[in-house]
């Protein structure tokens, strides 16, 4: 199979490397430069410096030549969108605008980004049908670093559509080596759960970064995953989807793992830094940040209690330091859990 990646990220190129002990792999960046640098050194040192790139990796910057060599491939092909949620519209544009140049809308596409639209509230399948409808698409998700995934290690991911065909191309492609690709027809359900596990991981490390101890962050994952089904069944998702990979999964994993950049925001608001500085040392996207600001609205049009959310989003905001947004948590008055 021909599987073309579109946005050559840590994410993107860990999913390269994966792919390419099976398939052939175009990755995409719209840099040239960039695309040059990682021919030469075999690798992408600006996003995900330890892993080699196969001999089965090609890096390209021309987007519609990778389309053509998906489309043209005898045993047919999968388009993955490896862009930061922001990116997501352009691209998808892009596919949409290139139809006559090599977009195919039969050739299936899945994305892998986590959160929702800042400006608009949509989540990223809304983004995609709005640019290029009729396309044959899904999501993949789950609860993956990527330089685990890079490295070989075993990583279970959850790829869901409602065309069976996408789940079934997603998973000839990917379901090799030491992945494990699951199936779900719940979309709304998986893209929640990414979403919002990022934002409850800045909780996390906020809680991490204040000593509040581990039976504290036990509650706010607990407490966290209650909110994210609260907020994603009010938009259509299936409840058993947060109790799986892309729910609980995700969630304990983003929370509690050294490497989740969206802890690392959390931890660094605890330590008394403004958040610019602590987005520009981490050198990477931390979707959280921009989630929050949107589920905290949305939230509210939904009227769905996220006490959670709206805790990280007074910090990132400024309105409340990350001890006194701890407290406010604690003064909530006594409910019943069920």
């Amino acid at each position: 199979m021909r599987v073309a990646i579109l946005g050559a990220g840590a994410w993107g190129t860990a999913v390269a490397v994966h792919a390419a002990a099976r398939h052939q792999v175009m990755l995409w960046t719209r840099d040239p430069a960039h695309a040059v640098a990682m021919r030469e050194a075999r690798r992408n040192a600006r996003y995900l410096p330890e892993a080699r790139l196969p001999d089965a990796v090609e890096p390209v910057h021309e987007l519609g030549a990778a389309l053509r060599w998906v489309r043209d491939g005898a045993e047919g092909g999968l388009v993955v969108l490896a862009t930061s949620v922001a990116g997501l519209r352009p691209t998808a544009r892009a596919l949409a605008g290139l139809a006559g140049a090599g977009a195919d809308a039969r050739t299936p596409v899945i994305w892998l980004c986590k959160g929702l639209e800042r400006d608009s509230g949509l989540l990223p399948h809304q983004v995609v049908t709005a640019e290029a409808p009729g396309l044959a698409c899904g999501v993949l998700s789950g609860p993956s670093f990527a330089q685990e995934v890079a490295a070989g290690l075993p990583v279970a991911l959850t790829v869901a559509s409602d065309d069976e065909r996408v789940c079934r191309v997603s998973v000839e492609a990917l379901h090799h080596s030491a992945a494990r690709i699951y199936r779900s027809d719940d979309v709304v359900g998986v893209e929640i759960g990414g979403a919002l596990k990022n934002v409850m991981a800045i909780a996390a490390g906020i809680c991490d970064g204040l000593s509040l101890g581990q039976n504290a962050r036990a509650a706010l994952i607990t407490r966290g995953l209650a909110e994210i089904g609260r907020f994603g069944i009010a938009l259509g998702a299936q409840p058993e989807t947060f109790h799986g990979l892309t729910g609980l999964g995700d969630l304990v994993l983003t929370c509690t793992g050294d490497l989740s950049r969206n802890r690392r925001v959390g931890l660094g608001l605890a330590a008394g830094k403004p958040l610019a500085q602590v987005v520009g040392e981490l050198g990477h996207v931390a979707e959280g940040v921009a989630c929050a600001h949107v589920v905290h609205r949305r939230a509210g049009e939904l009227g769905v209690d996220v006490p959670i959310v709206s805790a990280v989003h007074a910090v990132l905001e400024g309105e409340l330091d990350a001890r006194e947004a701890v407290l406010s948590l604690l003064s909530r008055g006594p409910k019943r859990e069920n």
